[in-house]
């Protein structure tokens, strides 16, 4: 009885998936039919916050500076207190393209109560808006991502076509290595499944979110919004700032296969540092939420198949097609990173790895080790 309860329980969450979160699991969400041109030539300035990036720097930078934007723009590069060369690498890879167009910032120290990457981005943005002619927006965009000659252009014409505050593309992650190959797919998976795409484009829903790797964001508003200083403490960065621009304008978010990005996770343990950094600032501190989490994906990913080899009847058949559902649901996202549609079935042990992650989160944050990332210890716990 108790099986057939849960394995109905997992059905109707997997029915409630496919039919009613905005059709999330389809990957409708893309930038192919963009709008190629922009109504006007607006001036943008690039901000790429970079610490240690002295592996990935070169292509992206390169690959930035390659772009066809016929309009006015920069690059300001901020150097956040690398230990391995990383402005000396971005010095070398625009030697030999457009140096001009290239500003390299010194980052400062990290003050009280800011994450780092977020305070880079603050330098970078000041050092814009300095300027003489201040730009009419901000592209957003990590170290690691590698763009095509377009990048700048498609996303303005999408930006003016719309009339968005915010413009952002989750990139083409890299899926190379086993731990990648089980771990990414179900990375993008779930993030849509939190945020679905659909519900972010609508202006009227208050489902906000964005991808940190390419932003695109309209200076003014901002500044309406009280400045990248609104989010300065904020561990899940990209989603803070959706949500604060939401309030001013339509967003956007899209998948795309045109950028990428080239940072590896050769191993399991790259993907868990990855992920428990800010699993837990996701639930916001708090354990009730964790709990509860732990609760809904066992109902969710781990009955099925538990049931399905340990169940009879009624209680098999019903875990049997929870299971069936959950790889068809999982099905684009695999087509996307062009893999076997077999990895659906194994998206059960996936979640597990995921859930055994979040816990770590939530103990790094016990031993004081919470959001760790290159060497600092940022999360801040919210005091009640």
């Amino acid at each position: 009885m108790i099986g057939e309860v849960l394995a109905a329980a997992a059905l109707a969450v997997w029915l409630y998936v496919l039919v009613g979160r905005g059709a999330f699991w389809r990957c409708g969400e893309r930038d192919d039919a963009w709008p190629k041109k922009p109504a006007a030539l607006a001036r943008v300035a690039v901000v790429v916050p970079a610490r240690n990036e002295a592996q990935q720097i070169g292509p992206s930078l390169a690959s930035l500076m390659k772009q066809d934007y016929p309009g006015p723009w920069e690059i300001i590069l901020v150097d956040d207190e690398s230990s391995d060369g990383t402005a000396d690498a971005a010095r070398a890879s625009a030697a030999s393209l457009t140096p001009g167009r290239l500003r390299i910032v010194r980052g400062r120290s990290l003050p009280p109560g800011w994450t780092g990457k977020v305070w880079a981005i603050k330098q970078g943005i000041d050092q814009a808006m300095a300027s003489p002619q201040k730009p009419d927006y901000l592209l957003l965009t990590d170290a690691d991502i590698v763009h095509p000659p377009d990048s700048i252009t498609r996303l303005l014409a999408q930006a003016q076509a719309n009339r968005l505050v915010l413009t952002s593309l989750m990139v083409k992650l890299r899926c190379d290595s086993l731990a990648e190959r089980a771990s990414i797919p179900a990375f993008v998976f779930f993030f849509q499944m939190l945020y679905p795409f659909a519900w972010v484009n609508r202006p009227h829903c208050s489902t906000a979110a964005a991808a940190g790797g390419c932003m695109l964001v309209r200076a003014d508003a901002l500044d309406q919004a009280g400045g990248i200083e609104a989010i300065h403490d904020a561990l899940i960065d990209d989603c803070a700032l959706a949500g604060s621009l939401k309030r001013h304008g339509p967003i956007w978010l899209a998948l795309t296969r045109r950028l990428h990005s080239i940072r590896s996770y050769p191993t399991f343990a790259d993907i868990r540092r990855m992920v428990s950094r800010s699993a837990y600032a996701q639930l916001r501190f708090s354990p009730l939420l964790l709990l509860a989490t732990v609760a809904a994906m066992t109902v969710t990913y781990l009955v099925p198949p538990v049931v399905v080899f340990t169940g009879t009847g009624l209680a098999r058949m019903l875990a049997a097609s929870a299971w069936g559902l959950m790889a068809l649901a999982f099905a684009p996202t695999l087509r996307l990173y062009r893999l076997s549609l077999l990895w659906g079935l194994a998206l059960p042990a996936i979640a597990l790895q995921y859930l055994v992650f979040t816990i770590d989160s939530a103990c790094q944050y016990a031993r004081g080790r919470g959001g760790t990332w290159k060497g600092r210890v940022q999360a801040r716990v919210p005091q009640p």
